[in-house]
C-alpha cells in the first residue's frame, strides 16, 4: 500500500478513536443539537449543495452510468428535504446508548444489568448515494459512535458539501469534529486501508452493488455487516386480490428501479394466471419493464426470454424476471435457491398461505401485500438506515442507531466474594 495513503489512514483513524472515546459518554442534548444543527446546514446550503451534485451527475454521465445510478446519485429539492427530514427524525429518537436491557438479582447477592454502548468506531464505504453521507453520519453520531465515510467516486463533490453541513452541527453543539470524517481522495486504495484498519475500525458496513460487497467480504480484516444484493422477490399466490396485486407489483419495480428494495423477480401462481391472464405481466410492460420470463409467460406479446442467469440477478434497472409456480412451496424453493436473504413480498388473502409463507423464508425482510420498496429504514420508523443487513450476526434488516450499538455488563456487589 502507498505510505501516503497509510499514513492518511493512520491520521484519519487516530482522530477518530479520539472523538469516539469522547461520543462514548456525550450527552443525548449535544448529540440532538448536532444533528438539528447539521439539518439546518444542509437546508441552508442547498443551493450550494445542488451544484456541487451537478458537477457528480456530470462526471457520471460522462463515466456511462446507468440510468438507475444516476438516479442513485442525483439530488433535488425534494430529495434534500427527505435528508433534512431524516436528520430530524434521527435527532428526535430516544437516546440507544445507556439503555437497560437487562436487569437481574443472583444468589450470590450480585446485581448485575446489561447496558447498550456504542461499538466504536463504523467505517462506511459507499457507491454514489450522497444521502448515505448524511444518513451515515447521524446514525452513527445518534449512536455515540465516531464514523469515517468513504463514499462514492461519483458523488464525491455532493458527499463532500453535506459532509461540510454534518461538522457544523458538530462545531455548534461543541461535539468533537473528527467524529465525522470523509475519506478527502477519492483514491481506491483508501478502501483497501479501510478494510484492514483494525487498529482503527471496530466495524464496516458496506453499502452498494455486488462488486463492492463481495470485495469488502473477500478482503476486510475488519468485522463486516453484510450487506448483500437485493434480489428482492413478489409472489402473486392464487388468493390474491387482484387490484393489490396489481399496485404492489407495479410500485415494488417501477418506482425507483436503482434502490435495493426494488422487485428483480416476479412469481405467479399458476391458479392466480388461469384465473387473471397476464394482466400483471401486461402492467410492467405498459410502464416500461421489459419482463424476461420462461415458459407459459413466454406466450405473452412483449416478452423476452430469460437467460438462466436472470433469475437470481439484482438488475437495478427497468427489467425483471418472471415465472409461474404451483404454489406457494414452489415459490418459497425458487426464493430459497435464487434469494439474496434481502426482502420478500407475498400477495395473499388467505392467511395460512402468508404463515407459511412468514415461517419457511428467513430472508431478513418478508411482507404481506406491501410493495419491496418499503424495506428502507426511514419507512421502518428509524429516520434513516446505514444499509440492510443480509447477515445474520449482531444486525438484521434496517440498520438504524439502535443496531450499531453492542452492550457490557455492569455488576454490583457488597463486598461479595466467590466460594
Amino acid at each position: 500500500m502507498d505510505g501516503q495513503i497509510s499514513d492518511l489512514m493512520a491520521e484519519i483513524g487516530a482522530k477518530a478513536r479520539a472523538a469516539a472515546a469522547e461520543l462514548a459518554y456525550a450527552k443525548q442534548e449535544r448529540k440532538f443539537a448536532a444533528l438539528i444543527g447539521a439539518a439546518d446546514a444542509v437546508w441552508a446550503q442547498r443551493d450550494a449543495i445542488l451544484d456541487a451534485n451537478c458537477e457528480d451527475i456530470a462526471y457520471g454521465e460522462e463515466k456511462g452510468l446507468t440510468p438507475a445510478m444516476i438516479d442513485r446519485l442525483r439530488l433535488d429539492g425534494h430529495r434534500l428535504r427527505g435528508i433534512v427530514d431524516s436528520l430530524r427524525t434521527i435527532a428526535e429518537q430516544p437516546d440507544p446508548v445507556g439503555r437497560v436491557l437487562a436487569e437481574w438479582d443472583r444468589p450470590s447477592g450480585l446485581h448485575i444489568k446489561r447496558i447498550s454502548t456504542p461499538l466504536g468506531v463504523i467505517g462506511v464505504i459507499y457507491e454514489s448515494r450522497p444521502n448515505v453521507t448524511a444518513d451515515a453520519g447521524a446514525l452513527c453520531l445518534k449512536a455515540g459512535n465516531a464514523v469515517i465515510l468513504r463514499g462514492g467516486s461519483e458523488s464525491f463533490h455532493s458527499s463532500t458539501a453535506i459532509h461540510a453541513c454534518m461538522v457544523e452541527g458538530l462545531r455548534q453543539a461543541g461535539l468533537p469534529e473528527d467524529a465525522i470524517q470523509l475519506i478527502p481522495t477519492r483514491d481506491r486504495e483508501m478502501v483497501t486501508a479501510m478494510l484492514q484498519a483494525t487498529e482503527y475500525l471496530d466495524v464496516i458496513v458496506p453499502r452498494g452493488g455486488k462488486g463492492l460487497v463481495g470485495l469488502v467480504q473477500r478482503e476486510a480484516r475488519v468485522p463486516v455487516f453484510a450487506h448483500l444484493e437485493g434480489i428482492c422477490h413478489v409472489y402473486a399466490d392464487r388468493d390474491a386480490d387482484l387490484e393489490k396485486a396489481r399496485r404492489v407489483v407495479l410500485n415494488a419495480k417501477t418506482r425507483r428501479t436503482g434502490v435495493c428494495g426494488s422487485a428483480e423477480c416476479l412469481l405467479i401462481d399458476w391458479q392466480f394466471y388461469t384465473k387473471h391472464g397476464s394482466v400483471l405481466i401486461d402492467d410492467l410492460m405498459k410502464a416500461g419493464v421489459e419482463v424476461r420470463a420462461e415458459g407459459e409467460l413466454l406466450k405473452i406479446p412483449g416478452t423476452v426470454k430469460a437467460a438462466p442467469d436472470d433469475f437470481g440477478r439484482e438488475f437495478l434497472d427497468m427489467i425483471i424476471a418472471a415465472k409461474l409456480v404451483d404454489g406457494v412451496d414452489e415459490a418459497i424453493a425458487h426464493i430459497r435457491r435464487y434469494g439474496s436473504s434481502h426482502t420478500e413480498s407475498i400477495l395473499t388473502e388467505n392467511d395460512a398461505t402468508a404463515d407459511r409463507f412468514f415461517e419457511r423464508l428467513d430472508s431478513a425482510i418478508l411482507m404481506r401485500n406491501a410493495s419491496t420498496q418499503f424495506a428502507d429504514g426511514g419507512e421502518f420508523g428509524m429516520g434513516a438506515e446505514i444499509g440492510i443487513a443480509t447477515g445474520k450476526m449482531h444486525a438484521r434488516g434496517p440498520v438504524g442507531a439502535e443496531q450499531l450499538t453492542s452492550f457490557k455488563y455492569i455488576v454490583t456487589g457488597n463486598g461479595t466474594i466467590r466460594s
